[in-house]
Parts: C-alpha cells; structure tokens; sequence
C-alpha cells in the first residue's frame, strides 16, 4: 500500500432520515439503531470504518438523533472519536453531506447510516482517492434485479470502470450495475453539492447530481463493485432480510440472545431472537426477528414475519424463496 494511506481519512455516517416506510420502527427508533444479529445497525458501519483506517467519524443526525447517541455515545466503546452534526431541515443526501464540510480537511467515505453492507477489501478504492487518482469512488454492486436498480441508481462506465452516467432511481435500469450507498469523495465534491439543483423527482437534493456534476466538471469518477450484499432499509421485510444475510454471514443456523426465554418445545430455525425476548409456547419460529424484550403469546408456528412489542409483522419472506435467492447469489 502507498505511504498516503497513512494521510487523514474521515468517515460520515448519514443517519438524519425519518424512515416513514419502516413503520412501526421509525416513530421510536431510528433506522440506524434497529437490531441486526442482536446489534443496533450502526456498530457494524463505525467497526467498519475503523477497519478502514477512519480517524473520525462524523454522524449527521436528525429524526430521534439522541437514540443514535445512546449507542454510539462519543466512540469510546470503539476506539474512534464519533461527533455529530444536525441536519435541521431534511432536504438530501448532497444537502446532508455538504453539512460536514466545516469539518472535513482530507478524504473522505461517506456511508448511507440504513445500509447493512457486505462488501470485499475496501483499502483500493480508498487508495484511488488519497492518492489523487480520483475525486469519488462509488461502490457498487452487480445487480440481477433490475427494481432493485430501480429503488437506487443505476451506474454506467467503461470498462476501466471509470464513470460516465449515474441516474437516481431510474425509471427503465439501463445496465445492471447498482449503487451501494458507500462513498469516497476528495473536497471536490462541496463544490458539486453548492452547484446541485433540487431536483423534479422529490424535490431534494440528490447525491447523484452531485456526482454527475463532478463528472462533467471533468473530475476521475470511478466504480468498484466489491458490494456483494447491500440492503437498504426502507420496508419491514428488508429488515428481516438484513437479519438472515447476517446470520448466513457467520454461518449460524439461528440466533438467540442470552437473556431470552423460551419456553419447552419452542424450536428456532433461522431467525434471531432478541435480548429479553420472552416466548411462552412450544412454537416453531422460522425466518424470522423477534425484537428485544418483546413478549410472544401466540400458540401457533410463525414464519416470515418481524415480532415487535405486541405486533406480528408479515413481511412475505419464505423458507423456499429465501433459499433459492442464496443459489441465484
């Protein structure tokens, strides 16, 4: 690795949005600090950029901001400095990282604070960026499903990698390489964010602007699809399916926190079981979360669905059709 990497590296974490999709979580949880594998979300991202050589971590808040202090307080648990910076107004993703611009001097990586994210070695892409080489790396994904392209943005470049066209949720994917939501800007990128226009679509400012104003200004923007999972947490189920990538990650076959109570008989298969999570008959619990602390009185099998507090959540995930989306991986 190049002597640069010992230069200053910042990590962002986006975590100022409200989540109104992820009902009933995001009235008294934000989409950071919800469970995946008995672990609130963002201690996965700040362990991440740790690993990353990250010297600090800046976390732009907003909706419900002191539950995701409550968890990650000021690092000292992790060993990296964390602070926080307020998002007042929710306009964007380029609003929002153009708020840390008094506080950034070096490179950068910039991730979206709902993403649960398996991914390869990260070091060359920010190597790319340290070194000059580029003014944004984008991490992307080769995607086979194009309205997973579609609930994103689509990415097309040469076969270099180098980026020509990034297109926010597109209406028709064109290609099948899709944003990850993890970044590596240099500085340049403020300078996009001030000349970036709200856009027709939702009426905010939009990252994806940015970037494509950085690529017509001339800048190196590249892609490197090292994502080999990447959930965005916007519905119910996609919570439920950050849990069962994470268990399939460490190659459990079920997770069951130690305080939890299960009565005789319950039998749990692929699913994760909260801390203090109390169930009180011989159920079969199959792909499914069951929250913290919540109380489960139901006398039948339940498969599929989220338990939280005293709700049963549906979220159409199947033992056949979850099996069968890991062959298509």
């Amino acid at each position: 690795m190049s002597s640069n990497m010992n230069q200053k590296l910042a990590g962002v974490i986006l975590a100022a949005g409200k989540g109104t999709r992820i009902t009933p979580f995001s009235g008294s949880l934000p989409k950071p600090v919800l469970p995946v594998g008995n672990r609130p979300l963002a201690e996965y991202h700040v362990e991440m950029m740790k690993c990353w050589g990250v010297s600090e971590i800046i976390v732009v808040v907003g909706h419900l901001a002191h539950s995701i202090v409550d968890v990650l307080g000021g690092g000292e648990r992790f060993g990296i400095p964390i602070r926080y910076i307020e998002q007042d107004e929710i306009l964007g993703l380029a609003h929002a990282v153009g708020k840390v611009e008094p506080a950034i001097d070096s490179p950068f990586v910039v991730l979206l604070g709902d993403l649960y994210l398996q991914l390869g070695d990260m070091r060359p892409a920010i190597q790319e960026v340290v070194d000059g080489a580029a003014s944004a790396v984008l991490i992307s994904c080769v995607e086979r499903d194009p309205a997973m392209i579609r609930r994103n943005f689509s990415i097309q470049a040469d076969s270099e990698g180098r980026v020509s066209q990034v297109i926010e949720k597109p209406r028709h994917a064109v290609g099948n390489v899709k944003g990850a939501g993890l970044y590596v800007f240099d500085k340049h990128i403020f300078d996009a964010i001030r000349r970036t226009p709200r856009t027709a679509l939702r009426n905010e400012y939009e990252l994806t602007e940015s970037i494509q104003i950085l690529i017509e200004d001339g800048r190196t923007v590249t892609h490197r699809p090292i994502a080999t999972a990447d959930i965005n947490l916007t519905v119910p189920g996609d919570l439920l399916a950050a849990n069962l990538m994470e268990l399939h990650r460490r190659g459990l076959p079920h997770l069951v926190a130690a305080g939890a109570r299960l009565a005789p008989g319950v039998r749990v298969d692929h699913s994760v079981i909260g801390e203090g999570a109390d169930i009180r008959h011989p159920v079969h619990i199959a792909y499914s979360l069951v929250f913290p602390g919540t109380c489960v009185t139901a006398d039948h099998d339940i498969e599929g669905a989220i338990l939280y507090r005293d709700q049963v959540i549906p979220t159409g995930i199947r033992r056949q059709a979850w099996s069968a989306s890991f062959v298509a991986r």
